[in-house]
């Protein structure tokens, strides 16, 4: 968990930008579901019921889908980016 929380929260700095919240708020949310099937394929019943994956994802505390970057304010001597 604490790897996928790194990756996550990398993933979210870089495409974190203006305009995206909704993409990076849909992987978010398709993260959350592969997880929560992966973790339960490891035995032959289920381990965890959307509660305590629930539970657990707010323990490890994976990040939340955030814009890092406003490209509408960003320096104005900065030309190549617009």
């Amino acid at each position: 968990m604490t790897k996928l929380k790194m990756k996550i929260a990398g993933y979210f700095r870089y495409y974190g930008i203006t305009d995206n919240s909704r993409a990076i708020e849909n992987f978010r949310y398709l993260v959350r579901r592969l997880t929560f099937k992966w973790l339960n394929r490891r035995s032959q019943r289920k381990s965890y019921t959307w509660l305590r994956f629930d539970k657990m994802f707010r323990y490890f505390e994976v990040p939340e889908a955030k814009i890092h970057v406003n490209i509408f304010e960003l320096k104005k001597e900065i030309t190549y980016i617009l």
